[in-house]
């Protein structure tokens, strides 16, 4: 008679448990502010992954940077021969050094008033982009809210259901067990 209502103690623990932690992935998958945790997450490993294939890791540069300056006369004479020679084969290689040689290029020659002043416009118009990506982010949060509450109040009403449901299985059986164990007793008497 305890060993089964043992055992239905212990699948009703178990039970809860398995809810409470069913909840808490839900709520931590369906939060608005996880979500977007994520989203950002991904992006910047793709760019850090990207910009490392590119342009190697950080102490890839650190310990190049001693060697760049003695290698910059050779590398002048040879350049022809090596862009030729990477770039069979590897459009990866001829984006990244177009891309070399276009930082290097604008690196040497002093930005016009037209570009500064096109760039102060860009900075404003960045800021704009900025604001409403605010805003949107804001108001998806916003409209998210409100189904995610329902949800986890759903995923609520639904455990405490199950839990009810349980319980009450729990009971039957105990009575169950212990109307079997006073038959058997009275018959155990009565024999």
């Amino acid at each position: 008679m305890g060993t089964r209502a043992e055992e239905l103690r212990n699948e009703i623990d178990a039970t809860r448990g398995d809810l409470g932690e069913t909840l808490d992935a839900i709520g931590d998958r369906v939060s608005p502010g996880r979500i977007v945790e994520r989203r950002k997450n991904r992006i910047t490993h793709g760019v850090r992954s990207v910009s490392d294939r590119l342009m190697g890791q950080a102490h890839d540069a650190r310990s190049a940077s001693s060697d760049v300056v003695h290698r910059a006369g050779d590398a002048v004479t040879d350049a022809p021969q090596s862009v030729r020679s990477a770039a069979q084969g590897a459009p990866l290689v001829v984006g990244g050094l177009a891309f070399g040689i276009g930082v290097l290029v604008a690196a040497l020659i002093p930005p016009s008033d037209t570009e500064q002043e096109v760039g102060a416009q860009l900075a404003g118009a960045a800021e704009a982009v900025k604001s409403q990506l605010g805003d949107v982010a804001h108001e998806a949060v916003e409209n998210l809210r409100e189904p995610v509450q329902e949800a986890a109040e759903r995923v609520k009403d639904t455990a405490k259901d199950a839990a009810q449901s349980v319980k009450g299985s729990a009971q039957e059986a105990a009575h169950d067990t212990a109307t079997q164990a006073k038959d058997a007793v009275q018959q155990a008497k009565g024999a």
